[in-house]
């Protein structure tokens, strides 16, 4: 019995690839699965995505779409942090599609196309206003010139990344949406054909209809966050990640009682604390001393003292039922109550998807599919 566990919820994540497929009607999906799923295990995952038919896969750097060939995921993968020479000829064996925003990584696709004389895929990645990776808007036309010289390049598609479209305020979105759309046309006037434009994620599927082109690109979304940041999204999404452990010790404790390092919380009354084995090696924010709260028996127990590497301490005065062993839930859901992401995140000053990936590095998984989702909506 591990003392601490990641539970992932299958058919939560089908709910919630549907639900994009049913607000971007038209678009294929690409599944975003960087940084391990956004700390859900990107291989189970990604095989629930190609089960659920997404089109592609997003990865951020090629390891990961060596990981998921090598774990015989079949499906087009996009790396969006591009490739570096040496992995230039395994990538196109493998079919793994490279974003592209420098000329030189263009030569080195194009010159190892030649050698297999095989396709290099590509998706040119632009800078409609973010202002990281991207090829500069007034760059464009010269640079569409140099991948037309190009041998062996096949650009499949045309990539950029909305910087504001989890704020209200869309105004900037609209910059980018003119910006992107003027990019597709001079791609179109210069003779570079290509078969997918997409920019938007998960904040674009929800909110930029107008935005959706041939393909979109939900992440967070997937996993059951709105993100906007908000736990109420009104979309109907489902949570995904459930973070459990159990109750290790539990005793009485005197009025008056310092509990864990630098005493920071005392005992105003006879208590009953408990010790659970989890702290912030295991993903569990340090952040989250004396404001935190887990759920034992359906009930809230709050954290008190601080969290340390491997152990937090509940007060369960109030939950007189509980007992060493019971099962404690930090993230998810316990009867009628639920723990969400974005409790977590605000009680930590971060957001949900800091949240996963931090609590998901542990990689003790246990996956299923519940009876509560997962069907495809009529």
């Amino acid at each position: 019995m591990p003392l601490n566990w990641v539970e992932i919820d299958l058919a939560a994540l089908r709910n919630n690839f549907y639900l994009a497929g049913r607000l971007a009607p038209g678009s294929r999906i690409i599944g975003v699965v960087k940084s391990d799923a956004y700390g859900h295990g990107m291989v189970p995952v990604a095989r629930e995505l190609e089960k659920c038919g997404a089109g592609f896969l997003a990865v951020g750097k090629f390891h990961e779409a060596l990981d998921l060939r090598q774990n015989g995921i079949e499906l087009p993968v996009l790396v969006l942090l591009g490739i570096e020479p040496e992995d230039a000829e395994e990538a196109i064996r493998l079919g793994i599609r490279p974003a592209i925003f420098r000329l030189d990584h263009a030569k080195m696709m194009s010159e190892a196309a030649r050698n297999l004389n095989m396709p290099a895929r590509v998706h040119v990645k632009l800078d409609t206003g973010m202002g990281r990776l991207g090829v500069p808007c007034g760059n464009l036309a010269a640079f569409a010139e140099q991948i037309k010289l190009m041998p062996g390049v096949v650009v499949e598609g045309i990539l950029s990344h909305f910087a504001e479209a989890d704020e209200a305020d869309r105004t900037f979105c609209d910059f980018q949406i003119e910006r992107f759309t003027e990019a597709i046309e001079t791609l179109s006037r210069q003779g570079l054909p290509f078969s997918y434009a997409h920019i938007s994620n998960s904040a674009g599927v929800i909110g930029l209809p107008r935005a959706h082109y041939h393909l979109v690109r939900p992440g967070i979304m997937l996993y059951g966050s709105h993100p906007s940041g908000g736990e109420g999204d009104g979309v109907g999404l489902q949570p995904v990640m459930s973070f459990k452990s159990r109750i290790m010790q539990l005793k009485e404790v005197a009025p008056g009682h310092p509990i864990g390092y630098g005493r920071t919380f005392t005992t105003q009354r006879q208590s009953r604390i408990a010790t659970v084995p989890v702290g912030y090696d295991d993903g569990y924010f340090r952040a989250l001393s004396n404001k935190g709260r887990a759920l034992v028996r359906g009930k809230s127990a709050p954290l008190v003292g601080r969290v340390s590497m491997n152990l937090i301490t509940l007060d369960m005065t109030d939950i007189p039922d509980a007992r060493e062993d019971d099962e404690v839930v930090l993230l998810g859901r316990q009867g009628d109550e639920r723990i969400a992401a974005e409790e977590i995140a605000g009680l930590g000053g971060t957001i949900s998807y800091e949240v996963y990936c931090a609590i998901g590095k542990q990689q003790r998984f246990k996956f299923f599919l519940n009876a509560s989702g997962g069907e495809r909506p009529a």
